[in-house]
Order: C-alpha cells, then structure tokens, then sequence
C-alpha cells in the first residue's frame, strides 16, 4: 500500500505575528443585471449584503473547507465592493486581519470566492451568463516574510 505524504504544518514553533491578507476578483455580468442589482430590484433582494454576510462567515470557516487549513484567531474581516460600469462587473475585496503563527491568504480568497458564489447565486434568475475572474491574493503582510504585493 502506498504511504500518504499529506500532513498538516507544524506552525508549533513560529512566533505568534499581526497579519493581514488582501484577496480581489470579479463576478461580471450583463449591463441589465448590473442595473437592477444597482437599483436593488433583483428578486432575491438586496444581492450585497447577502453576499457581504457569505463572505465573511466564509473567511470565518475557511479550515472547514481546506484540508489541513490552521483554525485562525480573526480578528476583523472586510468586504467591499466597487461597481464598474464599463466592465459591467462588480469587482470584490476582501482583507482579513487576525494574529497568528500562519497567514490569513486562504481566508481573505475564499471570502472573495464565496462572496462571488453569492453574488452569482442571487443574480442567476436574471442572468446566465455571469463569470467570476481573476481571483488572486493581492498582498500579505506579517511573519517571516514581512509585506509583499502582488498586484
């Protein structure tokens, strides 16, 4: 039989640290949607804050759903939105705080990853066609590594 390798971190050792984690990515949409989702005429109600709420509780519970993710002590986690017409997309951010002996990545891109889920699930009655893009981690901060920007 062959001998899993798959093991969870031993963080044991590392200095407890104040991180932050900054993830984006986008739901795009066609321009109708993004009007009524705007005027908050979509059937399932107000599409923001629900998603705002999902995104949050999902950063929350981020090593529920990673194998071997570390249970963290968050401290605050942020959801924002910016509406871009041109693109007709809403673009998503996501920053979790907390401090740790791990980063916070995971949390802040599945809070961009469900916070999108939401958005899409609200939005489908209207629109078949939404994307959700480019979700990456766009900088990170404390232990080792220090600072580092992505963008």
């Amino acid at each position: 039989m062959r001998k899993s390798n798959i093991r969870m971190v031993d963080v044991g050792g590392k200095a407890v640290t104040s991180r932050v984690a900054v993830a984006r990515g986008s739901v795009l949409m066609q321009v109708k949607t993004m009007g009524l989702l705007e005027k908050g005429k979509l059937p399932k109600g107000d599409v923001l804050s629900a998603a705002r709420v999902a995104g949050i509780m999902a950063a929350k519970e981020t090593y529920r759903f990673i194998p071997l993710c570390h249970p963290l002590l968050i401290e605050n986690v942020a959801i924002d939105f910016s509406l871009d017409k041109k693109r007709s997309a809403v673009d998503i951010t996501a920053t979790v705080k907390g401090s740790g002996k791990t980063g916070f990545e995971m949390e802040a891109l599945t809070a961009v990853a469900v916070t999108g889920l939401t958005i899409y699930d609200m939005c489908k009655t209207v629109d078949q066609t939404m994307r959700l893009e480019n979700m990456r981690l766009i900088k990170k901060s404390g232990g080792k590594s220090g600072a580092v920007n992505f963008e």
